[in-house]
This record gives structure tokens, sequence and C-alpha cells, in this order.
């Protein structure tokens, strides 16, 4: 039998980049060829129809505010993002998807919702009680161990 660490650390590695790799080719398919998968991420912290602060959004994707404003920059290049400011305080930057961004992130997100019902067919996770037990301990594994905060 081969290493068990090693086992594991190869089957979440490629867990990892097979899921980052198919979600790109499935935005690729859907048409979507301008966004990075960084870009993709960063319109889902925003949200469908909210209107977050420049903050919230850096929080939520765990990077500085440095960091979102040039992808907040390219985004709104691209015609996905808006900016606005608050009404009550002119300093605070709001972000929002337009009419573009809410397009791409529902089709985003019809691809996770097929996605996952594809694995509840394939694997029949709702059977498999001690398989969703464990993948809800590797996530709290990894919010505890290696994220600020949990969510």
């Amino acid at each position: 039998m081969s290493n068990p660490m090693k086992l594991i650390n190869d089957i979440l590695v490629d867990l990892f980049k097979n899921i980052l790799d198919i979600e790109e080719q499935a935005l690729k398919d859907r048409g979507i060829i301008d966004l990075s998968m960084n870009e993709m991420h960063t319109l889902e912290a925003i949200g469908y129809e909210d209107v977050k602060t420049m903050s919230e959004t850096a929080e939520i994707l765990k990077i500085t505010l440095g960091t979102l404003t040039t992808s907040v920059n390219r985004l709104v290049k691209k015609g996905y993002v808006q900016r606005l400011q608050d009404e009550k305080d002119r300093r605070i930057v709001l972000i929002k998807l337009t009419d573009k961004g809410q397009e791409v992130y529902k089709i985003h997100e019809d691809f996770h919702m097929e996605m996952v019902a594809k694995m509840l067919i394939d694997l029949n996770l709702e059977e498999d009680k001690a398989l969703l037990g464990s993948l809800e301990k590797l996530k709290e594994f990894f919010q505890s161990n290696y994220m600020n905060s949990s969510d």
C-alpha cells in the first residue's frame, strides 16, 4: 500500500486543480472568454443583486483592498461591475454587478448547481453519510487551520 499522506495529498491537489479547470472550461463553453477565475470569484463575492463596499468584498475574498481594486478596475473596463458612491458618505466606494455581470453570475451559478446535481446522481452522495461527514470535517479543518476567520 502506498503512503497514505502522499495519497491524500495527491487526491486533494488533483481535486482542487480539476475543479478549477472544469469551472474555467465550463465558462468558456458558455461563451465567457474574457474572465479569469479570480475575476469570476470576485463577481461571486459581490453578489447577484448586492451592493457592497470594497472593504466588505475584499474581506469575503480574503485579499487586500489593493488587490481587489486592481481586479475591480479590470471588471469595470470589461463592463461587469460598476462603482457607486455612498449617498451618506462620499468617501465610501460601493460596487455592484452590471446587467452583464449579473448574466455571467447566473451562468456560473447554474454551472455549480449542475455540477452538484451530477455529483449527487453519479456518486450517490445522499446515501453516503460517511463521505459527507468527512467532506464537512475537511472543510472545517481548512477553515480552522488556514483561514483567518470561518465562513
